[in-house]
């Protein structure tokens, strides 16, 4: 069965199964200790720390370890934001960071700091002169992901280092994606990054505090790691992250030309093969292995268990979603479709035969879900318009909203308008979005007795 969402977490690479079974054996023992299986360990969590410090381009006791990556970003924004205190209690983010940083963030508010969120385009990208301007004198850190967790695209981070740099701040990237691809750009402050995105086990999180960023661990105060990471090491688990890290690295200029290759296919072959999709993200600044498209008139979560029933395990970000309901705040500050999305991230190793056999299901699967929605096949006109329609939506779920407006949008002359009642947060996206994808006008959003219109204005 082929598995494509190595971006949630990845298949434990052969490098790290081999180390991981070597150090159950080996580094087991307290590496605080002096005897000699204390010795013995700590020999082996060094030469981790080592080989992990390498790849990620800064010193060994500049890095550590901790208990996942949500853990090292936690830790790095409340370390830094402590550190420097005196500055201000001001945080700057991009809208599409990681729900650890945002969730960060909502804490910091909540304890009586700031924040501000850049905005991104279309691609999901920031301006690096949007968020220069969203740095003010009481800013006490900025963060940026390498590259999007959803869509994959590549965020100018070296261009925003050197803008923080100029202001005295700090800079935490989230490398999670993109580390096992290569090194971060230069000029980040402090870097937070997870295991089991690269292939190594789940349960390590390395954080990088570069020497001379202030920096206050929060917390009780612990021996180990520095002060930052509370708790016995799981060295074997370390051990096994630092040499999957090393081993994916020496893959990864050729897999990277490889799994390139292969979602370049699926971007140009998903829209040919399936009507109104949208691909998102950047076409050329992005993760090689990732690509993301949102279809029209589709519930995800169905979407994404007929995929399953077909032996294809994908992700998505879509509002439709059983788990929240709610729409993706990444797709959503891009302002791009968010129903029917699905995201797939290839594995290394991952065979052409694979990407051809999903390119040959998508299109029936798509197909069955939107027959089974009553999505409409084509619109056409009416010869009894009327200038304007409402559709009451109010208590459905996406994507009816959306396939209600479609439905009706032939029955108002060029000119008309149609709104949509409802109350589903995914319309506020989704409707707007439909109207890109149609060439419509969307007019705005009103306020309603139950939820909100949506008012969209016919123009083809």
């Amino acid at each position: 069965m082929p598995y494509f969402d190595a971006a949630s977490s990845a298949p434990l690479h052969p490098v790290a199964r081999q180390a991981l079974l070597a150090a159950l054996d080996e580094g087991w023992a307290d590496p605080a200790r002096l005897y000699r299986e204390g010795r013995r360990a700590r020999l082996l969590l060094d030469a981790a720390r080592e080989a992990a410090a390498e790849a990620v381009g800064c010193r060994p006791d500049e890095l550590t370890f901790t208990s996942s990556g949500t853990r090292a970003v936690h830790s790095a924004i409340a370390g830094a934001l402590a550190g420097r205190r005196r500055v201000g209690r001001h945080l700057v983010v991009s809208a599409v960071e990681h729900s650890s940083v945002l969730h960060a963030a909502a804490t910091h508010e909540a304890q009586g700091g700031t924040f501000a969120e850049v905005p991104v385009d279309r691609a999901g990208a920031v301006s690096p002169a949007a968020y220069g301007e969203a740095l003010r004198e009481d800013t006490a850190l900025a963060c940026l992901q390498s590259t999007n967790h959803e869509v994959g695209t590549e965020q100018p981070v070296a261009e925003v280092a050197e803008l923080c740099r100029a202001s005295g701040v700090p800079l935490l990237v989230d490398a999670a994606q993109s580390l096992g691809w290569g090194p971060v750009p230069a000029g980040w402050s402090l870097l937070a990054a997870s295991a089991h995105k690269w292939g190594g086990p789940s349960g390590v999180g390395l954080l990088a505090v570069r020497k001379g960023v202030r920096f206050a661990p929060q917390g009780p105060a612990d021996e180990r790691e520095s002060g930052r990471a509370v708790g016995f090491e799981n060295i074997p688990a370390v051990v096994a992250a630092a040499a999957s890290l090393r081993a994916v690295r020496a893959e990864a200029a050729a897999e990277s030309v490889r799994l390139r290759a292969l979602v370049d296919l699926i971007r140009a072959r998903v829209p040919e093969l399936v009507p109104d999709v949208e691909v998102v993200g950047d076409p050329v600044r992005r993760l090689p292995h990732l690509v993301t498209f949102s279809c029209l008139y589709v519930d995800g979560e169905t979407l994404l268990h007929e995929l399953d029933r077909a032996e294809f395990s994908v992700s998505s970000g879509s509002s439709c979603t059983s788990s929240t309901l709610t729409p993706s705040h990444v797709l959503g500050a891009m302002g791009v479709l968010s129903e029917g999305n699905v995201r797939v991230s290839l594995p290394t190793g991952t065979t052409a035969e694979d990407v051809d056999r999903f390119l040959q299901v998508l299109p029936g699967v798509v197909s069955e879900v939107r027959e089974k929605l009553g999505a409409p096949v084509s619109v056409a006109p009416s010869p009894a318009a009327t200038t304007s329609l409402v559709v009451d939506s109010l208590g459905k779920r996406c994507p009816i909203p959306v396939i209600e407006l479609a439905k009706v949008i032939g029955e108002v002359p060029v000119g008309g308008t149609v709104t949509v009642l409802s109350d589903d947060e995914a319309a506020r996206l989704d409707i707007p979005a439909w109207c890109v994808m149609r060439e419509q006008e969307y007019v705005g959003e009103q306020p309603a007795d139950r939820g909100s219109a949506y008012v969209v204005r016919r123009l083809s």
